[in-house]
């Protein structure tokens, strides 16, 4: 395989500014309470954050106004060099779960750190995107942006494991 060189595209101005899941070598640790993930979730999915599309690139945002949703494929740039050789981790960092591929989480220790947030876009004013929910943090290199078409990216009857339907169903409890 040969090495893929990625040019940003814009950044992440965002009111996050550390992540709610910390990895190293060893794994991803939650570094909140879970009761404490689901009032953060619900407060990033209210958020307007902003994205900074560089000039040279501003063109390509013509026509994005006809959107309500849009996708944004964002670097995880505080994830660690070591961790993105982690093969297994624990969901969400819950020792109780068992030891899951990194591939079948959403875990952000992945051996290249691209992470996908569905967004609401609220306006564009240039080169500036205001969008609500978006999950990265502030500074976060911003790869690429897509429009959400649902008739396009709308998945039937996806299955998820029952591992991770617990994770959703305790953070719903609290």
């Amino acid at each position: 395989m040969t090495d893929i060189i990625l040019t940003p595209i814009g950044i992440v101005k965002s009111q996050i500014k550390e992540p709610i899941l910390r990895s190293d070598s060893q794994g991803i640790t939650l570094h909140e309470k879970l009761k404490n993930v689901k009032a953060e979730r619900n407060k990033i999915r209210n958020m307007i954050s902003e994205i900074e599309v560089a000039p040279s690139w501003v063109e390509l945002l013509d026509g994005i106004e006809g959107y309500s949703h849009l996708m944004i494929l964002y670097w995880a740039h505080k994830v660690p060099t070591e961790s993105r050789n982690l093969k297994k981790v624990h969901p969400m960092g819950l020792k109780d779960v068992p030891l899951k591929g990194i591939f079948a989480t959403c875990s952000p220790a992945r051996p290249n750190p691209i992470l996908l947030t569905a967004v609401k876009l609220i306006e564009r004013n240039g080169n500036i995107l205001k969008v609500q929910g978006l999950e990265a943090i502030d500074g976060s290199p911003v790869i690429d942006i897509k429009p959400y078409v649902q008739g396009y990216h709308k998945a039937e009857n996806p299955m998820v494991p029952e591992w991770m339907e617990k994770i959703h169903q305790e953070l719903e409890k609290i």
